[in-house]
């Protein structure tokens, strides 16, 4: 790089590199871009800097911090940031897609600065005779410099000669008031924040019990309550807390604050809540008694209350007292307590420069001071190292010189002293190590191109510059990691919560990847393994882009799954990566006609191929699914191409990990216990309702429960012989297995010994004995038994015993509604039972209604439907079928109550239509 700084002169004339030009042609003087400002320039120009940039990509760092250092230097802080993204974009264009030196200039003028970028490929985006200027897409890699130019610049334009282009743009100065500390630019009318009318600041105080003692005029107004009704009310009442997703302060806490700002609901008088941005002081009385002065505004009035942001002050070279301030904590300023990694950025930046290195790096100790982690570099060919670890004293490709300074002369000398540096191209070095209080933190080194750059001198100067910032960094890594160890916790908390809140297996591996992704890892994929037999399944890959889901998931598929080995902790999977490689390296030969085949182009096969293997070209990790000392999976994290993971990361993964494979196992034994319970309920019921001549029957079931207890209701409707038909319903005490075992008893019982001929007494009689037979496992039964013979003239005859169950109603043609049996006594709870059979004739157009306490006990609240609601919704049904007739009952109770229903339901009706009534 070639610089000058001339005060008030001409720039140097850039010189030439002795290389051929490209496909290099002359086009006339005058054809210039669109956009060009051909207007004199009328500023004085005060101050000129020059330099001259090789077609290196590591000169568009370098002309960042020329133009950074420049403008620093003028005081133009307030656009630096807007400068440095144009010169970055402009010297990206010039050096690297068009492969020429870059000429930056910059001009300083009273009102602004004008900043010129010039490459040697004056072909370049000429626009053709007669052809619309076109800008480059948003989306691409390159092309945005004019863009961005258009959208920051006030003015902005391209020269053209025969040798040169050259774009140029100014930033003008922001005009601010003397005296203010911070003020916000002149805006347009249409750009000012809108406020509805007059905009009211409500006044609120609150003492240091939280109670309000004042509440001004635009306090009423905006809430609708007088000061009377809120004073000695306190504001956690009145606050709906908080507004703002997000924030871990409540109410109370942000009262005791000194100052606080933000944004929660205010509960009015309406009883709607209304969203106020509030800033809160804390004050004391003359008498020393401490209370809050609360102001609020609308949410989107928040400009009236809200602090601007605080902009970087100005390069002051020298402190209050006259004296030069280090031009190493100059630049790097005084960086926010949470920003590491932009103090490390600007610390390796300004060190390279310092040094007038080539490269420069910065790795962070762990917390055992055994590894280096690399967390900031620039001038190196890419940031893919990034997070990685080298060991400090022991183990392959360890660092050797971090505790002490150190330089290396030729690095060729000294394969691997430093790891970073392997194949950069980079051959001398000087390092020096970041010391808080005699314990390493960290290394500091810059790195040059050329053997031989660097002496004990700058090792010195480094070492100085190092001490001075080591607090710093000190300081901020524990604030991060203190930080980290919060949210690491508290993402385990949540990531237990959602975990335990489902015991659906595919919900729990969608869980599992959404909390992965992208708070963890890049992508992620999922194995399952079924049993000790199976071999891993691809169940679930998820991508922060869902667009390349389908890439990697066909990708995995196509290769052998990891090994599920038990070990725990992170291992490193690189076959995917290989593989992806591979494939696009054959398929962009394959689209060139490299591969002996024919030269026909596959280009819908080549961006899918390319983007996937970038989605999975950086470190892949696997981490064991372990549950009851059994894999029961796998879970892999990937990132993009040259990305590291942390190692805080790889434990929280870790941790999830287990948390995960606990959840995923107890969702496949729910699974499986819900199979089998419902495989149980299904075998307790008839596999189906006989049609029987000139009776219409209608059956409803509700199981109640989470779907994994066998209920106690069942319910039969079977054929005994000589046209006579059986039908059943009852109720066990109780639910799972051991009423399950009662409730096949009952059922198969009774179809065994009314098929033998017995009378109905003589049925239930023998099913309590069997049923008292099983001794502990026995339960009470109700049950309601009945035997139904069709006659010739249409009706229906019905022999019924209810044996402790709800009565069966029967329903007239003229609407009224009886009992059709008498009580007796329930089976399972004495030996000796008297039942006797009552025998009711279903006349054409009756109903009989069995139901089981499931209906009739449907509550809400105190409420119970109970026998006397049960008959006053059958008395709606008259003329129904015996279908509309069940359906009708079923909806009334499940209108009943909001809540779900706590018991089982079954509902047997039967309807005798009549031969000249429903023909």
């Amino acid at each position: 790089m070639t610089t000058g700084v001339i005060p008030g002169g001409q720039p140097p004339e850039p010189q030439p590199t002795g290389k051929p030009m490209p496909h290099q042609r002359s086009e006339p003087a005058g054809h210039a871009a669109l956009h060009v400002d051909n207007r004199p320039r009328s500023s004085v120009i005060t101050a000129r800097a020059a330099a001259t940039f090789e077609p290196v990509g590591r000169s568009v760092a370098t002309a960042r911090s020329f133009v950074r250092d420049t403008l620093q230097g003028w005081g133009f802080a307030d656009i630096v940031d807007d400068a440095v993204v144009l010169t970055s974009e402009l010297v990206t264009n010039a050096v690297v897609h068009a492969g020429t030196h870059a000429d930056v200039l910059c001009l300083r003028a009273d009102d602004g600065v004008r900043i010129e970028v010039s490459d040697r490929y004056p072909e370049r985006e000429v626009p053709l005779q007669g052809a619309a200027a076109t800008m480059g897409s948003p989306d691409r890699e390159g092309g945005r410099g004019l863009q961005l130019c258009a959208a920051l610049a006030a003015r902005w334009g391209v020269d053209y000669t025969p040798t040169h282009k050259n774009v140029w743009f100014q930033l003008n100065l922001p005009q601010r008031p003397v005296g203010t500390r911070t003020a916000g630019p002149s805006l347009p009318t249409e750009l000012l924040p809108l406020a509805d009318g007059r905009v009211r600041v409500a006044v609120l105080q609150v003492d240091r019990k939280g109670s309000i003692t004042a509440w001004n005029e635009d306090a009423e107004e905006l809430f609708g309550y007088a000061p009377p009704e809120v004073i000695g009310r306190t504001l956690t009442e009145l606050a709906a807390w908080p507004h703002t997703p997000g924030t871990s302060t409540g109410v109370a806490e942000a009262l005791q604050l000194s100052r606080w700002e933000g944004s929660y609901g205010i509960r009015g008088a309406d009883g709607r809540v209304a969203p106020v941005y509030a800033s809160h002081l804390r004050v004391r009385d003359t008498g020393g008694e401490p209370s809050t002065v609360c102001l609020l505004v609308r949410d989107h009035e928040r400009a009236v209350l809200q602090t601007p942001p605080r902009v970087p002050a100005g390069d002051q070279s020298q402190s209050s007292d006259g004296q030069s301030a280090d031009p190493f904590e100059v630049f790097i300023g005084s960086p926010a307590p949470d920003d590491l990694d932009g103090l490390l950025q600007r610390t390796v930046e300004r060190a390279r420069d310092m040094l007038d290195g080539d490269s420069a790096f910065l790795l962070l100790a762990t917390d055992d001071e055994t590894e280096l982690e690399v967390r900031a570099s620039t001038g190196l060919p890419s940031a893919r190292q990034r997070f990685a670890r080298v060991p400090v004293e022991a183990g392959p490709g360890r660092y050797g010189s971090a505790r002490m300074p150190a330089v290396h002369d030729d690095l060729t000398a000294v394969p691997g002293a430093v790891p970073l540096l392997s194949g950069t191209g980079m051959r001398s070095v000087v390092t020096v190590p970041l010391k808080v209080e005699g314990r390493l933190t960290g290394s500091l080194g810059v790195a040059a191109e050329g053997a031989g750059r660097y002496s004990n001198e700058e090792a010195l100067r480094l070492q100085f510059a190092a001490d001075r910032i080591a607090l710093a960094v000190e300081s901020a890594r524990l604030g991060e990691l203190e930080r980290l160890r919060r949210g690491s916790l508290s993402f385990l908390v949540e990531a237990s919560d959602l975990l335990a809140g489902t015991l659906d297996r595919d919900q729990t591996l969608a869980l599992m990847a959404q909390m992965t992704v992208p708070t963890l890892a890049t992508w992620c994929a999922v194995y399952t393994i079924a049993d000790q037999a199976s071999d891993p399944y691809l169940s679930y890959v998820l991508h922060e882009d869902e667009e390349l889901i389908d890439g990697i998931k066909s990708l995995l598929s196509k290769i052998a799954p990891p090994d599920p080995v038990p070990t725990p902790g992170a291992r490193v999977w690189t076959v995917p990566g290989e593989v992806a490689h591979q494939a696009a390296l054959r398929t962009s030969m394959r689209t060139l006609g490299l591969s002996g085949g024919p030269t026909h182009r596959i280009s819908q096969g080549i961006g899918p191929t390319l983007a996937t293997a970038s989605a999975v070209g950086g470190e892949i990790v696997v981490l064991p699914l372990v549950a009851r000392n059994r894999v029961i999976g796998m879970l892999v994290l990937g990132k993009p191409t040259d990305e590291h993971f942390r190692q805080e990361i790889l434990e929280l993964a870790e941790d999830l990990s287990r948390r995960a494979a606990l959840a995923l196992d107890n969702a496949r034994l729910y699974s499986e216990r819900t199979a089998i319970s419902q495989a149980l309920q299904r075998s307790l019921l008839p596999p189906g309702t006989p049609h029987i001549d000139g009776v219409e029957v209608e059956v409803i079931y509700r199981a109640a429960g989470e779907g994994n207890e066998v209920g106690g209701d069942f319910y039969d409707l079977f054929p005994i012989g000589n046209g006579a038909y059986g039908f059943a319903i009852g109720d066990v005490c109780g639910t799972g297995p051991n009423a399950a075992a009662v409730t096949g008893l009952a059922r198969h019982a009774l179809r065994l010994l009314a098929r033998e001929g017995l009378s109905g007494p003589a049925v239930l009689e023998r099913l309590n004995s069997a049923i008292l037979d099983e001794g502990d496992r026995s339960r009470f039964l109700t049950l309601l038994y009945g035997e139904m013979r069709p006659q010739e003239d249409g009706s229906a005859e019905l022999k019924v015993v209810c044996a402790g169950h709800p009565l069966p109603l029967r329903l007239r043609q003229d609407g009224t509604v009886t009992a059709a049996a008498e009580p007796q006594p329930l089976l399972g709870v004495i030996e000796d039972l008297e039942l006797y059979e009552e025998t009711v004739t279903l006349d054409p157009g009756d109903v009989l209604l069995c139901v089981t306490d499931g209906v009739t006990e449907r509550r809400e609240g105190t409420r119970m439907l109970g026998d006397d609601g049960l008959a006053d919704v059958l008395t709606t049904c008259t003329g129904l079928t015996a279908g509309a007739v069940a359906a009708r009952i079923m909806r009334a109770v499940e209108r009943f109550a909001s809540d779900a229903p706590s018991d089982d339901m079954a509902i047997l009706a039967m309807r005798v239509p009549g031969i000249h009534q429903d023909a």
